[in-house]
């Protein structure tokens, strides 16, 4: 089922970097639930970030708070079975978005990217996090990954508890009772976007309408740069009527390194367009988010192939000052620990560089053509 969501006045959005500040915040808001909590995550992984939710819902089931969780059944292919126990002996409704099944076929490809919690349909948490340890607590190289998630509350709360409640209607033929409308929290304007795989690609649509009437910027980062056609088109328009285009990327530390190659395809034309591509260092860059003259966006959505092909996502579209700046701040420190790449330099890289690049390349493309 189509679903679209209209602009809210009067919310309030929290811009919170890193697993290490989000992550207290979401599990004291799981403490503090009183009546429903509801859960849906690409990425859940048992570990040491997993055994700290699985307790804070097991306090919250023993509180008489509903608890619903879904999992995606690639995302989630490493919780174990015995947390998957733990969870639905303390009374956690628990399901798995279409479980992987040989006879499915490709239908094994579309998946539930979002990661979405909501705390009595008054507080929500949206952004790029999985339920893992990859995020705060790895001490593998390029860990913990670099990532955003937003704190939500005001009337758009509304429409991201509907989004939930469409998917769990979807995956067990219950319907949940409609969200409740929220009073007003703040001065930010909201509108949740969405991508439903080639059926509705609400967040892309929307990128693409703000780069070509950007006036100022387009800022851009992203985990998997995989952009479709027409989104490399606007940015290299953007740049040659001199918008400041700027894609902020991941750098050596990946967790597909072949999207790492594949994606080099790409840089030759943007560079002699003008778009400036930055590759960070530190770890993993996993964060979404868009920055577009006053515009921000932020979620779930990659924007690469893959993503807008198979996969469900979410996004929320702000407009407030004070975020915007926050976020400008974000992106300037991240810059500061980026190497940027310029046409000279990606001129000169070396011949087995570019070997790597074009074998990933083409079999990039020989998977986008599975149907």
């Amino acid at each position: 089922m189509r679903q679209r969501f209209n602009w809210h006045g009067g919310n309030r959005v929290e811009l919170m970097v890193d697993g290490e500040t989000f992550f207290p915040v979401m599990l004291s808001a799981i403490e503090q639930a009183q009546s429903s909590l509801r859960l849906e995550f690409y990425l859940v992984i048992s570990g040491k970030i997993l055994d700290r939710f699985i307790q804070a819902l097991t306090d919250a089931c023993r509180r008489g708070v509903d608890v619903k969780l879904i999992v995606d059944g690639f995302g989630g292919r490493h919780l174990s079975r015995a947390d998957r126990h733990r969870l639905q002996t303390a009374g956690v409704e628990l399901v798995i978005y279409n479980p992987l099944q040989l006879q499915k076929l490709t239908r094994n490809f579309a998946r539930d990217h979002r990661k979405l919690m909501l705390v009595d349909e008054r507080l929500a948490f949206i952004g790029g996090t999985g339920l893992a340890d990859e995020y705060w607590l790895s001490e593998r190289s390029g860990c913990p990954w670099h990532e955003v998630m937003c704190q939500v509350e005001g009337p758009v709360v509304a429409d991201l508890a509907s989004l939930f409640n469409q998917l769990w209607l979807r995956c067990t033929g219950k319907a949940l009772s409609p969200p409740s409308a929220q009073p007003e929290k703040g001065q930010a304007l909201v509108r949740v976007t969405m991508v439903q795989g080639l059926y509705q690609q609400d967040i892309k649509v929307a990128f693409l309408n703000h780069v070509h009437a950007a006036r100022e910027r387009v800022w851009l980062a992203t985990a998997y740069f995989m952009p479709s056609l027409s989104i490399r088109s606007a940015l290299r328009k953007a740049a040659r009527r001199g918008v400041d285009v700027r894609m902020l990327v991941a750098g050596p530390y990946t967790d597909q390194f072949w999207v790492y190659h594949a994606s080099k395809r790409y840089y030759r034309r943007l560079l002699n367009a003008g778009v400036r591509i930055y590759e960070y260092q530190p770890r993993f860059l996993h964060a979404k988010v868009g920055l577009v003259d006053e515009w921000v966006s932020l979620g779930s959505c990659n924007l690469d192939h893959w993503n807008l092909r198979w996969n469900l996502e979410a996004n929320i579209e702000v407009v407030e000052p004070e975020l915007q700046l926050r976020v400008e701040q974000l992106i300037e420190r991240d810059l500061e620990q980026c190497v940027e790449i310029t046409a000279e330099s990606w001129s000169r890289r070396p011949w087995h560089r570019k070997v790597k690049e074009l074998v990933w390349a083409l079999i990039s493309q020989l998977v986008l053509k599975i149907k």
